[in-house]
Formats: C-alpha cells, structure tokens, sequence
C-alpha cells in the first residue's frame, strides 16, 4: 500500500488486509472521478467513467460517508483547487494485478515532485531500466489509480504533455493545476 507522505514528500510501500470495497462517484475539474476505496485506501480510480463504469459507482449523496471518506473527498477537491500539494491519501496497489516491474514505476512516479515532469525516459532510468521508456509508458497508461499516482507528471522528451488516461487536455490541466499552485508568488 502506498501511504500519503508528508506535504510533497514521497510515498511509502506498506501490505494492508483486504475489506469491502466503497465505490464514490465524485465530481472534478477534470470530470466525474470513479474512486474505490477499500481499507481507508484508495484502490481504483477511474477518470470520466464510461455509463457502464459509472453504475459501478455510487453517488457521493447516495453513499454513507464515513470520517475517512469525508477526508479523502476533502483533500482530493483540495488538491483540485490547487492549495494541497499531496492529498494524502493512502492508495493500495496489491489490490491489483500487477508485476513487479509495474509496481516499482508506479510507487516511482510517486516522488515526481509537485508541479514539475519527468520524462518517460528519466523515469525509466530511476526504475534501473534506462532501456524501457516504451514499457514505462505502456505501464502509465494502465495506472489503475491516476491523480493519486501522479502519472500526469510523466512526458514525452520529444516535447508537450503526450496521451493520457484520461485525456491529454486533462492532462495538462492537472499539470497546469499543479504548476499555478507552485509557482511562488509575484510581489505586488
């Protein structure tokens, strides 16, 4: 399970049990955010979900909102407004399927720091696979949490923002997002 850090900071790996999951349908500037929750951590998000996705899903008023919830909410339309660097969410990738490999990009692309990118390339090269920029972008594109693990962050070296799950113009809002809200301050 990857745990939120401290504001900015890096993520931790950490197993946890498994329990029933909570399924949130939640609104955002990037569209409607399909969020699975399962043992006070996020497991699955879905950007902009598809009708049949989104029946998967219950509405955040149909939905029994629990101390844990109503934080995490709070903290992702934080993040969305720009004032929150690192939700703070923890977020369980042993929920899924997936290879080592796999693992280590995601848990990798989780110390991008806010407000800035990173190659495919150099993300690769932080994996110990300089040779795989190919296979870390294939990996991007199935990341089974976006936002949370922050796979926004990664580029083409070749230059603009490059595909993304959930669309390359909610892709560069996210990553306009998180540059406006790092930029330091012009004196007045």
């Amino acid at each position: 399970m990857l745990q939120g850090g401290k504001e900015g900071g890096p993520t931790a790996l950490r197993e946890a049990p498994s329990a029933e999951a909570t399924r949130v349908l939640m609104p955002s500037p990037i569209g409607r955010l399909g969020i699975e929750f399962r043992d006070q951590a996020v497991t699955r998000l879905v950007v902009q979900p598809s009708a049949l996705e989104a029946k998967q899903f219950q509405s955040l008023h149909d939905v029994e909102l629990t101390d844990f919830l109503t934080e995490a909410i709070g903290r992702l339309s934080e993040y969305f407004a720009g004032v929150r660097a690192d939700p703070a969410i923890a977020v369980d990738l042993t929920a899924n399927d997936l290879d080592d490999f796999s693992r280590r990009v995601l848990t990798e692309v989780c110390r991008i720091p806010y407000g800035k990118t990173w190659t495919y390339k150099k993300l690769a090269e932080a994996c110990g696979r300089r040779e795989a920029p190919s296979q870390v972008r294939r990996i991007l594109a199935a990341n089974p949490i976006p936002v949370l693990v922050p796979c926004h962050r990664v580029v083409p070296e070749r230059g603009g923002a490059g595909a993304w799950i959930g669309g390359t113009r909610k892709k560069e809002k996210l990553i306009r997002i998180e540059r406006r809200a790092s930029a330091p301050a012009k004196a007045s």
